[in-house]
This record gives C-alpha cells, sequence and structure tokens, in this order.
C-alpha cells in the first residue's frame, strides 16, 4: 500500500523548467519584469505544486543563470541564458 502520492514537482529541474514556462508565457511590464505572482499563483494554485518546491524551483533557475531576482524579492527577469531555453 503506497501513502505518499508523487509530487509532480518534487524534483527541482521539473520545478524551474515550469517556473520558466511559466515566466515566459507572462508579457512583462516596464524592462521585462516579471512580478513573482505571475509565476507563483499559477504554480501553486493551479498546477498543484508547493510552496516548497516553488521555491526550490526558482533558487535553482536563478542559480542556473535563468531568472535573475530584485534584491526585493517582488519580481524577476529573464536571462538571456534563460531565453535561449525558448529559442
Amino acid at each position: 500500500m503506497k501513502y505518499i502520492e508523487d509530487r509532480p514537482y518534487a524534483d527541482p529541474e521539473k520545478a524551474a523548467r515550469r517556473i520558466m514556462e511559466l515566466a515566459h508565457e507572462v508579457v512583462p511590464v516596464q524592462d521585462g519584469r516579471i512580478h513573482v505572482e505571475k509565476i507563483n499563483y499559477p504554480f501553486v494554485f493551479q498546477d498543484g505544486g508547493s510552496p516548497v518546491e516553488y521555491g526550490a524551483g526558482r533558487a535553482l533557475a536563478i542559480e542556473r543563470g535563468w531568472l535573475w531576482m530584485h534584491e526585493s524579492g517582488t519580481y524577476v527577469k529573464i536571462t538571456p541564458e534563460g531565453a535561449k531555453l525558448f529559442a
């Protein structure tokens, strides 16, 4: 008997790629800014990810240079390296 379900984004790699897909779908505002709630909401409430999975995926995307996050944490930008994922 299996008591624990597999989480869709338990692997940070999958979470990071889904976050990048969501960021790519959003129309950026001023200077390419993407407000984090435009990525956070669909990831957690529509895709079924958890806040921890979102945080791990976002951290991995930033670590790999796909996203840049403002020090306030309110918005991100897709970097040229991140844009290559969709070229």
